[in-house]
């Protein structure tokens, strides 16, 4: 398999769609593809391998990624983007859209009624052996239930169908099922669309500042060059509390989306802030969403109602023990596959992060990368995993059109184009231990200065790739570079 990136990065693909428009309103705070300024040609290649060591010593100011490799801002439209997709991938489908939906939930009904029916002691006499098989019912129950996921996923975006009406009730049967608050997130995530890889308004992932991560640790920005690499429990128990609490957090208490709330529009950030419940997506006061949207944040909350209920019938009923072998446990499955496909899409050595001063929509959009979780990925998540990159650009088109339009891009995109698909589905799993270690925090290239100092880039405490920039000590230098002026620009979330 080949690779985008140079080693030890994979291959990444992503594309920013003129058409994500998830909310029910124009959100007048965020800028638009028509709103993106062309960024100027790139003379040298972004796949060029760069000295890590002559980064560091400062002999030149070019823009250098973590593994090393130098960065060129990308140079094309989203109009160059979109004049390359055939238009038949365009096209959506309602029938075939409810077939793969019926496929799914036919999945998940015989699955359970395999287990229900036959795993039993008259069946399966060794206690053991039916432990074991239960634990394998939920994990293969939380891929059905992910693939699922992923469907009402494309019902958000409008393009599961031609028709507003039918996505939109599919879409909240299927994610109310899971406990998803459906129009909440279609909100947010619609935002989130408008505004990848802006540290100031991305509404899903937005990485720690060198400042931020600092304080969150209890450290001093200016000594975590000079800090002790993380051990790997460390890092193992960091990723096991991000994959099991990654995806709930986010729902309750926003942790990683932006929070500069302050700045919403209507006045309803005023006083609030992420981690604290003021920020959430139940809350129809939340500053996540505008006046006229609260009514949709109800009727979320309405379908969030009507599950809890039929789970509380059927726990009484059954037992809470079966209730949790047969849908809590691979509820964690589901979880756990949100945060690790959203975490590799936005999270790779390679991969870029803006200040408001410099993002655009084409830049944001290419800050992404593809990667490849085999039959899995492509089979049963619907191609989520392998066509982010494209659905970052041109998000209504369908999964199943997605492979043929990332092609089309790949020459528009050059250079640009991330992708990691080395090792197949190994090496997806192994990527989330790599991008923890490797990416803990971002900050400006050392000695960056204007628009390179609104250009962020993962560092990390583990020795890997290009060093955390040396901060002089406060007080000690009068002469403070221009980039450490420019990182605290954006605002802590850690208080």
């Amino acid at each position: 398999m080949s690779t985008s990136a140079l080693p030890p990065n994979s291959a990444l693909r992503r594309h920013t769609t003129l058409d994500s428009t998830p909310s029910t309103t124009d959100n007048s705070t965020v800028g638009s593809p028509n709103d993106s300024p062309t960024a100027s040609a790139s003379s040298t290649s972004l796949s060029s391998l760069g000295s890590v060591e002559d980064f560091n010593n400062g002999v030149d100011q070019k823009l250098i990624d973590t593994y090393g490799n130098e960065f060129q801002l990308p140079d094309y439209t989203i109009k160059d983007i979109r004049d390359a997709i055939p238009k038949h991938c365009f096209e959506r489908s309602a029938v075939t859209g409810l077939y793969y939906v019926a496929r799914d939930v036919a999945l998940l009904a015989s699955t359970f009624y395999a287990f229900y029916t036959y795993c039993r002691p008259e069946y399966v006499p060794s206690s053991v052996l039916r432990a074991g098989l239960w634990a394998g019912y939920t994990f293969v129950q939380g891929l059905f239930g992910t693939g699922l996921w992923v469907l009402a996923h494309e019902c958000g975006h409008q393009s599961f169908s031609p028709s507003k009406m039918l996505n939109d009730t599919v879409g909240w049967f299927c994610h109310s099922a899971l406990l998803v608050p459906y129009f909440s997130w279609k909100i947010s995530h619609g935002k989130h669309h408008k505004a990848t890889g802006n540290l100031e308004r991305d509404m899903v992932f937005t990485p720690r500042t060198r400042e931020q991560h600092a304080t969150r640790m209890g450290w001093l920005a200016h000594e975590m060059h000079e800090l002790m690499e993380d051990t790997p429990i460390f890092t193992a128990g960091h990723l096991i509390g991000q994959q099991l609490g990654g995806w709930p957090l986010y729902l309750i208490l926003n942790v990683t989306g932006h929070n500069n709330h302050v700045k919403q529009p209507e006045g309803k950030g005023i006083g609030r802030k992420n981690g604290d419940g003021s920020v959430n997506h139940f809350n129809p006061k939340s500053p996540l969403y505008e006046k006229r949207d609260e009514w949709l944040i109800l009727l979320s909350d309405l379908g969030l109602l009507i599950a809890g209920s039929l789970l509380l019938l059927i726990g009484r009923t059954y037992g809470w023990t079966n209730l949790a072998f047969w849908y809590f446990l691979p509820y964690l499955w589901v979880n756990n596959w949100l945060v690790a496909i959203t975490f590799l899409q936005h999270t790779d050595p390679s991969l870029p992060h803006y200040t408001g001063a410099t993002w655009n929509f084409a830049r944001g959009a290419a800050a992404t990368i593809d990667r490849e979780f085999g039959f899995i990925g492509r089979q049963l998540f619907h191609g989520i995993i392998e066509t982010h990159v494209l659905h970052h650009y041109v998000s209504t088109i369908p999964f199943y059109h997605a492979d043929e339009a990332s092609e089309a891009i790949k020459p528009v995109m050059g250079q640009h184009y991330r992708a990691n698909v080395e090792g197949g589905s190994l090496g997806f799993l192994k990527a989330l231990w790599q991008s923890a270690r490797w990416c803990q925090w971002v900050e400006p290239n050392e000695g960056a200065q204007g628009d390179n100092a609104n250009v962020m880039f993962y560092r990390n405490r583990n020795g890997l790739g290009v060093a955390p920039a040396k901060l002089s000590t406060p007080g000690q230098d009068k002469h403070t570079p221009a980039r450490r002026a420019r990182m605290v620009s954006v605002e802590d979330d850690s208080e």
